[in-house]
């Protein structure tokens, strides 16, 4: 048995609309608290943090996302490789990119790809099977890991586990099947089948080599992108080049090497797993009461059965229903029967189509250095809760059309107007003139929270003219 660390690959692009109107484009499922305190990726994070075992992580998301990455890990201590992918071109060129990354820092890299999204229990479960996969990807395999099916889902693929190999509970990949309907998925539970997880342990030379016996071009693709990437090492990003990388087949890896390589084995996870990829899938993972409810927040059931009702930021009473999802947030509310928690996606489509912003945008506004909030507005006015982060620094900037009203409610605040430099603390206000060139900075410890009065002809998020950003936004 090796001791090579495993270098574990984080994929958190994705945006999860599935789990409208918790997740959505503009905050997706992976950064948030949804069956925990820690979100997903923190927790796929903590995962593969044992140093016996595995390398420091490499993270692939978009710019986006960025900061929530850095940040998220940061709060726990851990220095992630963030690599940038300029467009989404799903997971087979985002894994081929990671696995070139890992090898450069190690050319006989044995690399893990894990989704950011899923959930995992048992842990000491899901280290046997990392130890196990290790093993046959030394071997030149490439390891996928099965779950062993607790009902038959129509909502994962399947995996028919062939032969045993030369690696402790390791089998071949005997066939791969896709989402199945409800009579073939139970006939696959009969027969043994296991859930396709879509995580993968493998040497990243092996991979590269079946992508590029596969899809040359989407790998020659990537291998430029890589080549060319910018290196943003003060605030530790690497940006894949976007030319490059929009040439790459946008392809799932299960499609590009998986289903079509003679080196596909399946580890057993005899771990807990759920992709929570849908509220019904949240449902099932989630601690449940005395009448098989599962309520997270301020919820009130009364002659409820099995029902989900998540309500983290308000009060939300149910009376008399069964079997349903209630999802409730400041700005949008979801209810339907659990069993077509699958048809989400199309829901949040028609929203889409219908202009609804609350289809991709929070209420809450996530920036690098914190949030704002919309409290209030009107004509000729608007009112947010801003919170900025411990040594947070908002650009340098000027508005066109509106003036801005500031009133420290926590905090220290250092304000710039102009040539002056001013510090207001709890309790005190300043105004911003239309047209002064400004910026916010939290020169404090803890967070600084302030209220923001906007009042003008026009209010857009478009009426900024940065001039300076730390942040190196456009």
């Amino acid at each position: 048995m090796s001791n090579a660390l495993i270098i574990p690959v984080l994929l958190a692009g994705g945006t999860g609309t599935r789990l409208w109107p918790v997740s959505r484009d503009a905050m997706p499922k992976q950064f948030l608290p949804l069956e925990a305190e820690r979100s997903t990726y923190q927790q796929a994070l903590a995962r593969v943090a044992d140093k016996h075992l595995f390398s420091a992580p490499i993270v692939m998301t978009s710019d986006d996302f960025r900061f929530f990455a850095r940040r998220q890990a940061e709060e726990l201590g851990i220095t992630p490789t963030i690599v940038l992918e300029p467009m989404r071109r799903d997971s087979a060129p985002a894994i081929a990119a990671a696995a070139m990354i890992a090898r450069q820092r190690d050319p006989a890299a044995v690399v893990m790809t894990l989704a950011a999204d899923h959930v995992i229990r048992d842990l000491d479960l899901f280290r046997a099977a990392c130890l196990a996969g290790r093993d046959a990807a030394l071997a030149g395999h490439i390891v996928t890991f099965g779950i062993r099916p607790t009902d038959p889902r129509t909502s994962y693929g399947y995996i028919r586990p062939g032969g045993a190999l030369e690696a402790d509970g390791v089998h071949a990949v005997a066939a791969f099947k896709e989402k199945p309907d409800a009579a073939t998925a139970a006939a696959y539970v009969d027969e043994g089948y296991l859930w396709n997880s879509g995580n993968f342990l493998f040497r990243a030379d092996v991979l590269i080599d079946e992508l590029r016996r596969f899809e040359p071009e989407m790998t020659a693709a990537v291998e430029a992108a890589v080549a060319g990437a910018a290196h943003d090492l003060d605030l530790g990003f690497i940006r894949l080049d976007p030319k490059a990388f929009a040439g790459a087949t946008q392809k799932s890896i299960d499609y590009a090497v998986m289903e079509r390589t003679d080196r596909a084995a399946v580890v057993e996870g005899r771990f807990g797993w759920s992709d929570i990829g849908s509220w019904d899938a949240v449902f099932a993972i989630a601690e449940r009461g005395q009448h098989g409810n599962a309520e997270t927040g301020s919820v009130l059931a009364v002659d409820t059965e099995n029902c989900l009702i998540h309500s983290p930021g308000r009060l939300t009473a149910v009376l008399g229903v069964k079997d349903l999802v209630v999802v409730t947030t400041p700005d949008a509310v979801l209810v339907m029967p659990r069993d077509r928690a699958e048809q989400v996606k199309g829901l949040v489509g028609k929203l889409k189509e219908a202009g609804h912003h609350e289809a991709t945008d929070h209420r809450r506004v996530h920036r690098p250095w914190g949030h704002y909030e919309s409290v209030d507005s009107g004509e000729r006015f608007q009112v947010k809760r801003i919170v900025v982060s411990p040594g947070g620094t908002l650009s340098l900037q000027k508005h066109l059309h509106r003036a801005e009203h500031w009133v420290v409610v926590r905090g220290t605040a250092e304000v710039t107007i102009g040539d002056e430099v001013k510090l207001l603390h709890e309790n005190e206000s300043i105004y911003v003139p239309s047209g002064a060139v400004h910026r916010l900075v939290n020169p404090g410890k803890i967070p600084l929270e302030l209220v923001e009065v906007q009042t003008g002809s026009y209010l857009g998020e478009d009426d900024i003219i940065r001039l300076e950003d730390v942040y190196r936004r456009e």
